[in-house]
């Protein structure tokens, strides 16, 4: 009976030392492009060195990293990552100028619209970047070029709470 009884209090506080009194939802978010003019504190700006995606330095603009002419975003439909037909030509764009560029990276930022919960959008949000990362390295671009982040719901590119707007924010965009 005692052995049953500290059994039972010992696993007891291992499951209350396991559990965590942080909401998920509660959980602040950090948005890590912030520029220094739209960020309230400018200390939160990152740095270069924080930052895996390297920029380029050289004199020609074409060589600091500058993205191709054109549209840069990729869009999909509701509760998808799926690429629709219209993402081709933007596919197409960006892989041909990243295999002219070797040096050049990107970041593929996933976003979703404000419907679902937090983790989801974010797990949705990953998903289409990850099929973009994928789209572009079947069109032989180097995977070493290609960061793939999940940003969700947390930076919406159109606020309202409308079909228009909705499709406006499940995207992914090509960032140089």
């Amino acid at each position: 009976m005692i052995k049953r009884s500290l059994w039972i209090l010992a696993t007891a506080v291992i499951l209350s030392a396991c559990s965590s009194g942080v909401k998920l939802n509660d959980v602040p978010v950090e948005d890590k492009n912030a520029s220094a003019s739209t960020s309230a504190d400018a200390t939160s700006v990152p740095s270069a060195a924080q930052s895996s995606v390297a920029p380029v330095v050289s004199g020609k603009a074409e060589a600091q990293g500058v993205a191709p002419a054109g549209v840069n975003v990729i869009y999909f439909d509701y509760d998808s990552f799926t690429l629709l037909p219209e993402a081709r030509a933007v596919l197409e764009r960006n892989a041909a100028h990243l295999q002219a560029n070797k040096q050049f990276k990107v970041q593929l930022e996933g976003h979703t619209d404000e419907r679902g919960g937090r983790e989801y959008n974010l797990a949705l949000g990953q998903k289409r970047a990850e099929t973009v990362r994928r789209a572009l390295t079947l069109l032989g671009v180097s995977d070493s070029q290609l960061e793939a982040v999940s940003f969700g719901k947390e930076k919406p590119a159109a606020q309202g709470a409308d079909e228009a707007s909705f499709a406006k924010n499940r995207r992914v965009e090509i960032k140089y």
